[in-house]
């Protein structure tokens, strides 16, 4: 098992950055992948961003050249870099650890807020 604890978010205008830090109670380093997930009221949560453990990331097209994700395995914690941040990423932001494909963990979520 695996706690995750979110944070980092918070009110930014638009254009702004802002980093997200996921912190796991134990070891990332065999961790099959982190992701940031991200919901929006009335709307379903969508993958944002993951990282396997040989360091692939992928994005969702919206967020390309935009976020970052990265993680430090001594520090057990997993970042979201978000640059230019636009009025439709507002959302509450989850990190996801996939251990195996028959167990996953999720974080509390950090609510990340953009003002125009």
């Amino acid at each position: 098992q695996v706690q995750l604890v979110e944070s980092g978010g918070g009110l930014v205008q638009a254009g702004g950055s802002l980093r997200l830090s996921c912190a796991a109670s134990r070891s990332i380093f065999s961790i099959i992948t982190m992701e940031w997930y991200r919901q929006a009221p009335g709307k379903r949560r969508e993958l944002v961003a993951s990282i396997t453990t040989s360091g692939t990331t992928n994005y969702v097209d919206v967020v390309k050249g935009r976020f970052t994700i990265s993680r430090d395995n001594a520090k057990n914690t997993v970042y979201l870099q978000m640059n230019s941040l636009k009025p439709e990423d507002p959302a509450v932001y989850y990190c996801r650890a996939e251990v195996s494909y028959f167990s996953t963990y999720w974080g509390q979520g950090t609510q990340v807020t953009v003002s125009s």
